[in-house]
């Protein structure tokens, strides 16, 4: 229908001719745009230096012999070059095998099992915990101190630390069941979170976190968004201007980490709680600041009510939850008919 709308365009027109065949002239255009068929292509001639399919034969038998089987194509073609027999080259030797789906590596693969997202949240302070190990430079290369911190995912308050000249399962272990103690905390509500370093996974922490009745749970591999609180609360620290590149001793060490986890705790407003400092939250003081900062904006507005466009201002709104990785929700249509 469409070539005889072209026979007779050339006669009356384009448009006079589809509405007398009937073709909407959407459909004609399209199909007169339409790029003509790429012609069959000609199959390749094969060239004269090809190897015949009884060379090709040949290379499949030696690569399957008892001989080379367990032998990659470059030992192969060495192997016979020693014994002064040329079959072909190693890459025609690849190209062959490739050509019947035989490259491949030959040994078994490790598999790794699939590693569950962790969704945790906490709602108020002491239910999740974030603990991780970083290492502080000592005063000489290749010496290293060990910060142990255990952070309160919701309030942001260091709950425990610890410094030590190494790493070891025994010292989590303790710097954990001091911390759960301390703090009279209710294990049943408590998961503590943390990477997949050899002290988190350790069988003495894993036993202890069972007796105590505490849920723990691990990052995925190589996945430091897993654990983002205690990874930016170590950017935090080693970003202060005081920071010092090496530390001369242990005992510097741990003298800087009395002031700073001071300084942390009770001085730093962090910008995940509303520009609270994490002992105000933790200790449940955030609805007195609140308090104290909505009279103050009342009162600066009631004096320059024209210098807030936007209306009456108010304090940023108090922390409710906060989450590791929280699970994308896809409302339905159904959800929302209901």
């Amino acid at each position: 229908m469409v070539a005889a709308v072209r026979e007779l365009e050339e006669a009356i027109g384009t448009e006079p001719a589809c509405d007398v065949l009937g073709v909407p002239r959407a459909t004609f255009y399209r199909h007169r745009r339409a790029k003509p068929k790429a012609p069959a292509t000609i199959p390749r001639p094969k060239p004269a230096r090809a190897l015949s399919d009884e060379e090709r034969q040949q290379i499949l038998d030696l690569c399957h012999s008892e001989r080379f089987r367990d032998c990659s194509p470059g030992q192969i073609v060495a192997t016979l070059l020693d014994e002064g027999t040329y079959v072909a080259s190693e890459r025609t030797f690849y190209r062959v095998l490739e050509a019947n789906g035989e490259v491949r590596e030959r040994r078994n693969q490790l598999t790794h099992p699939p590693y569950r997202r962790p969704e945790l949240l906490a709602e108020g302070p002491n239910e999740l915990w974030s603990w991780d190990i970083s290492k502080l430079l000592g005063p000489a290369k290749w010496t290293y101190y060990y910060l142990y911190v255990i952070l309160d995912v919701f309030s942001r308050y260091v709950v425990g630390w610890m410094i030590a000249e190494r790493e070891t399962a025994q010292l989590a272990t303790r710097l954990i069941k001091e911390t759960v103690a301390k703090h009279s905390v209710d294990a049943s509500r408590l998961t503590v979170h943390a990477d997949r370093g050899s002290s988190m996974r350790s069988k003495p922490v894993a036993l202890l976190l069972a007796d105590l009745g505490v849920t723990k749970t691990h990052s995925r591999p190589y996945t430091s968004t897993d654990n983002p609180y205690s990874e930016a609360h170590f950017k935090t620290m080693k970003y202060r201007p005081e920071f010092p590149t090496r530390f001369g001793s242990i005992q510097d060490a741990r003298s800087f980490c009395v002031r700073f986890f001071d300084w942390y705790n009770n001085d730093h407003r962090h910008s995940g709680i509303a520009m609270m400092t994490p002992a105000t939250v933790h200790y449940g003081r955030g609805q007195q600041v609140q308090a104290v900062r909505r009279d103050a904006l009342a009162a600066a507005y009631e004096r320059n009510p024209e210098r807030f466009v936007k209306g009456r201002p108010q304090p940023l709104p108090l922390p409710v939850a906060a989450w590791i990785n929280r699970p994308t929700i896809q409302t339905t249509t159904e959800e929302v008919n209901h």
